[in-house]
């Protein structure tokens, strides 16, 4: 049986934290940024953790 490949496309889009955590960045960032108020500008700036139940999948993925 052959290795499983890793998903570079995913590898590219989410980094792993020391203790295992997954991290992504905040969408939403591309344009129409202007109306957004202050507090929605400065929650885009930050990294988002990624949901337990997708993360589990996505470490398959990645073999993290």
């Amino acid at each position: 049986m052959p290795k499983m490949k890793t998903r570079k496309s995913i590898t590219k889009k989410i980094k792993v934290t020391g203790s295992g955590k997954l991290k992504t960045r905040a969408t939403g960032q591309n344009h129409h940024n202007s109306r957004d108020t202050g507090s929605q500008t400065r929650a885009k700036r930050k990294n988002n953790d990624v949901y337990p139940a997708v993360a589990k999948n996505i470490k398959k993925a990645i073999h993290a």
